[in-house]
């Protein structure tokens, strides 16, 4: 059986015509679907002596790919390094040249416009705003979406190796799924396009902060307690999270997070009967007295006494 290797995959897919692409796509897709495949780094064969300084860009189709991997993505403009799980959009419109750096891992699928046809997809590839929208679609990934994007293209090889007779159509929704992923990711970093990076960056995290409120039941529980947990959630570290909000905000990542939820205690221990304890778990803590000490701290009451003083303040 013939192996490619990096370098000729390479080379292949960025200076071939649809017509040369079908000598890697399953012959029985072609006329029904237009061209599509799907390919894993870690299977196509490199060495360390490798260097494959080769466009990564395709001029016949389009192209969804995750690396995990060190490289470059250099556009005729600029240069995006490539340091963590990042989702790249490619179109044959602006081609890039990609530059690995040392082994690569990661997944990508490649496709012709035929295959999202409106009939077929009901989109118009080219009006989706990943493939229209200035700027470059590199979008780096937190370890969530890292997963999320990484199953995705995990049931896209199960699907290719299966007989299921629909599996193009499925696979479709999947591309799709990408595409949305990426399109989400683009309007998170253009929340504020007139605005910094710390500026964006702050608002994303009091996004992320609100997301985990309001308490609605004693059964739900903070996903999000520490500044390590929001910093790896927004793919920063979390340095770097503190001294942007303490310069945005002029309080530390912990002061945030701490204030929102002492403001969400206040509130639980007014409005519902819940015990102590369940409020406590609600909100993250290992138990009533780490809840207790904290709670003290931030309002100089115990939670019990609040409690106590509100509920005699609203029979005055």
């Amino acid at each position: 059986m013939d192996t490619t290797s990096l370098e000729e995959l390479c080379y292949r897919l960025s200076t071939g015509l649809s017509t040369d692409l079908s000598a890697l796509l399953p012959s029985d897709i072609q006329q029904e679907v237009g061209h599509f495949n799907v390919f894993s780094l870690t299977d196509l064969a490199q060495t360390s002596h490798e260097k494959p300084e080769l466009p990564y860009a395709c001029r016949a189709f389009y192209k969804i790919s995750l690396l995990t991997g060190r490289s470059q993505a250099q556009y005729v403009n600029d240069t995006i390094e490539i340091t963590q799980p990042t989702l790249i959009f490619s179109t044959p419109k602006v081609p890039f040249y990609w530059l690995p750096e040392g082994r690569q891992t990661g997944q990508f699928c490649v496709f012709t416009a035929e295959f999202l046809q409106p009939t077929k997809s009901g989109v118009l590839l080219d009006e989706l705003p990943v493939f229209k929208a200035p700027g470059y679609p590199i979008y780096s990934l937190s370890e969530t979406d890292f997963l999320h994007v990484q199953a995705i293209f995990e049931q896209i090889h199960a699907e290719m190796a299966s007989d299921y007779a629909y599996k193009y159509d499925l696979v479709r929704t999947y591309v799709l799924q990408l595409i949305h992923i990426g399109q989400k990711l683009q309007s998170s970093t253009a929340l504020h396009p007139n605005h910094n990076a710390s500026a964006r960056l702050t608002s994303l995290f009091i996004e992320l902060l609100e997301q985990q409120f309001p308490i609605e039941n004693p059964q739900q529980q903070v996903r999000l307690r520490t500044a390590i947990d929001y910093a790896d959630h927004l793919a920063v570290h979390v340095n770097h999270l503190n001294k942007v909000l303490k310069e945005t905000t002029g309080l530390t990542t912990t002061d945030l997070i701490a204030g929102r939820i002492v403001q969400e205690a206040k509130g639980l221990l007014t409005h519902t009967d819940w015990t102590i304890a369940s409020i406590a778990d609600s909100l993250g803590f290992a138990d009533v007295a780490h809840f207790a000490k904290f709670f003290k701290r931030e309002t100089s009451f115990a939670p019990g006494a609040f409690r106590s003083q509100v509920n005699s303040l609203n029979y005055t």
